[in-house]
């Protein structure tokens, strides 16, 4: 039975674990986006999404906080400048997983995770207005018209026969 197992050990040591997520977390806000095995990018997002959470509130502590798990300043500056402003409105779900498939040399399930507002071709097909419905009807109009331009087409022949007779 596994109970109270709910961490992804990952095949490592706690300390190789949390150096490994910890350099990805650094990479994934001066990036943007990595590609990792699904696996480490699951436990990517629970390791990362609470640091954007508290980059919220740009206080002292909470940069010495974030700036403990993530040893790299530029990563604390970026997150706290940009990030955390571009995603002060949104209340969670920072980073998206897109799965890629299977890595050639072993096999491994692949992932793509970024940042959700970061990514500029979903955020233009999304605004984009969406085009008016255009169908093809039959309607009474275009068929009536024919048949009453035929009629007087008929009725300007007959007229000049008629005079020509006379």
């Amino acid at each position: 039975m596994r109970h109270n197992k709910k961490i992804n050990h990952l095949g490592r040591t706690s300390s190789h674990r949390n150096a490994m997520l910890s350099n990805m977390a650094a990479s994934l806000i001066l990036h943007k986006r990595i590609t990792t095995t699904v696996a480490k990018a699951k436990a990517l997002r629970v390791y990362f999404e609470p640091m954007v959470t508290r980059s919220k509130d740009d206080s002292t502590h909470s940069r010495r906080i974030i700036f403990r798990d993530l040893q790299n300043k530029f990563a604390v500056t970026e997150l706290f400048r940009e990030i955390s402003v571009k995603v002060a409105d949104r209340p969670g779900g920072y980073t998206r997983i897109i799965k890629l498939g299977a890595r050639l040399g072993d096999n491994a399930e692949m992932a793509m995770i970024e940042l959700v507002d970061y990514n500029e071709n979903l955020l233009t097909t999304a605004k984009a207005p969406a085009k008016a419905k255009t169908t093809r009807r039959k309607t009474s109009k275009k068929v009536a018209e024919p048949v009453a331009t035929k009629q007087v087409e008929a009725a300007t022949a007959v007229e000049p026969e008629t005079t020509e007779t006379e």
